[in-house]
């Protein structure tokens, strides 16, 4: 089989948009291998690697001012073929000789488009009249010499136009988000029919591929590895135990801040008692880290304390284990591009799998055997390597845990009041989706992405039984979202609701009110701190 670096691969070229990382997305869903990669990158190591097809992303820039984002012209000369999307659509017909300027009506959202010509390799299949996302205030007012329009909208004479000889073409709009409708159809005709690519990238030959190369890498060494018990790290940990076995150590540094059985569950699948052959040591750190965070309010500080202690506790048990000789990490392709590593898109973080090493391990080399992987494909990574489905499809959790889900101080006590509500809660929503599916047929509209309880720093006079209390009030947060960049509050049904709120303040002490967040994201956050 091949490995990554000679398998047929489709190269993205990043001008900087929003949708950047979801394009290289849509084309793995088709079974093609896809990379990002800066505009800044040299045409030269764009040749090198061989790409079967290029696709050119949107971007924030009118291609025709001065200093705007651009490419060689030899690229369009190459032989293979180019998709440009939105400003790569605009750059490929000014490159060659066309015509973009400010758009007379603005084009935002979901627009009814016209496929002109009869049927071409591009639009095979996709109705004469459809759906797609538009975001622009510059248009193509006039197509580069040998370019034939295929598509128009009420207010854009070239929705997409093409040099079907020397396969170019450019679409304004964004096939790649999920409210063009026949957006991966038009993904699949160019990556699949144009390009020609056979559709061989797939989690058993990538998981079969890796297991491979770290054997071959890795020998007769020893690995280390910080186990979260996140999706990440536990597909890590699965792969580097199929390939190696007990050469692999796991240091599960369970800080008291996680959900409710969490802790345990980690170590029934990775411990001595579970499915993978590898050496598990479990530290159990929480009153250590209670300690640390008592009279701590502050959200960052709370971040920065977990984190610190964190690479304490990680440092004490890498002493007592010594040299080895890789260190593994969890990194994902998202944590690469967004580093600014892969792409051009703007750096959003600095993630600490890939902003450093740490300093206080001694390890001659590190592996990340996900670095290639979107989130998605780590999932069904992790399910071919036989980790259960519960692990797999956990909600992102953040790395503080719920040390932000509580306002204000941490203690134990906040810590299992949390815990507990959070449990009912998503108890509760799971039992209410499962049963609208056997019903239905089809999974409810109303489920959300992610859903959690988290704890305020709101106390409140109620009555429960002939009782005045003075306690806690939990709120209750679920979203619907694509991207996890915007977010709006999920419409989970009313009667679910309350018998989560009857639950909560009736099984878990120190809690006698119930809110339910209805904040988007922006302006709020997803999280609560």
């Amino acid at each position: 089989m091949e490995n990554i670096l000679s398998q047929e691969k489709v190269i993205v070229i990043d001008f900087g948009g929003q949708y950047n990382q979801l394009v290289a997305r849509r084309v793995r869903e088709c079974n093609v291998y896809c990379e990002i990669y800066s505009y800044k990158t040299d045409l030269e190591q764009i040749k090198a690697m061989n790409p079967k097809g290029i696709i050119l992303t949107g971007g924030p820039n009118s291609c025709y001012e001065e200093g705007a984002p651009t490419y060689r012209k030899e690229l369009f000369e190459m032989g293979v073929p180019v998709l440009g999307l939105c400003y790569g659509a605009q750059l490929m017909n000014h490159i060659l000789g066309g015509k973009v300027e400010k758009a007379p009506v603005r084009e935002y959202g979901k627009t009814e488009t016209f496929i002109d010509g009869g049927k071409n390799s591009l639009f095979a299949g996709v109705n004469e009249k459809t759906i797609v996302w538009m975001s622009h205030f510059d248009y193509i007012s006039k197509p580069a010499p040998g370019f034939e329009v295929l598509a128009h909208t009420a207010d854009c004479p070239v929705a997409a136009d093409a040099n079907e000889e020397k396969k170019l073409y450019a679409i304004q709009f964004h096939p790649e988000v999920l409210h063009t409708q026949e957006g991966s159809k038009m993904l699949y005709n160019f990556v699949r029919g144009i390009c020609g690519c056979s559709g061989t990238w797939r989690m058993d030959s990538f998981v079969e591929n890796t297991v491979k190369e770290i054997r071959e890498k890795v020998g007769d060494g020893k690995v280390l590895l910080a186990l979260s018990g996140g999706v990440d790290s536990s597909v890590a940990a699965g792969l580097l135990s199929r390939a190696i076995g007990k050469q692999l150590t796991c240091v599960f540094v369970d800080h008291g801040l996680l959900r409710k059985d969490e802790g345990d569950e980690v170590e029934g699948v990775f411990g001595p008692n579970g499915q993978f052959d590898l050496n598990f040591i479990r530290v159990n750190a929480q009153e250590r880290y209670y300690g640390k965070l008592a009279g701590v309010s502050e959200p960052e500080a709370k971040r920065k304390i977990i984190g610190e202690e964190f690479i304490r506790v990680f440092e004490e048990e890498a002493k007592k284990i010594g040299a080895v000789d890789f260190l593994a990490q969890g990194t994902i392709y998202p944590d690469v591009v967004e580093s600014g590593l892969g792409g051009e898109s703007a750096v959003i973080k600095s993630h600490h799998n890939v902003g450093g090493l740490p300093d206080f391990v001694d390890f001659k080399e590190i592996i990340e055997p996900l670095r290639n992987l979107f989130k998605d494909e780590v999932r069904k990574a992790g399910l071919e390597l036989g980790i259960p489905e519960k692990l797999v499809f956990r909600q992102p959790f953040p790395g503080p845990g719920l040390g932000i889900r509580i306002i204000g101080e941490v203690t134990g006590e906040k810590v299992k009041i949390v815990q507990d509500a959070d449990f009912i809660y998503r108890e509760e929503v799971d039992k209410a989706a499962a049963e609208y599916k056997k019903e239905n047929g089809v999974e409810a509209p109303w489920v959300p992405n992610q859903y959690f309880a988290a704890l305020t720093n709101m106390r409140s006079v109620g009555v429960m039984g002939d009782e005045r209390t003075y306690d806690y009030a939990v709120a209750l947060r679920a979203v619907k979202t694509i991207d996890f960049m915007t977010a709006e509050a999920a419409e989970i049904p009313f009667a679910v609701l309350q018998t989560v709120m009857s639950r909560i303040i009736n099984e878990v002490r120190g809690v006698n009110r119930v809110f339910y967040d209805l904040t988007s994201k922006p302006p709020g956050t997803i999280e609560m701190e």
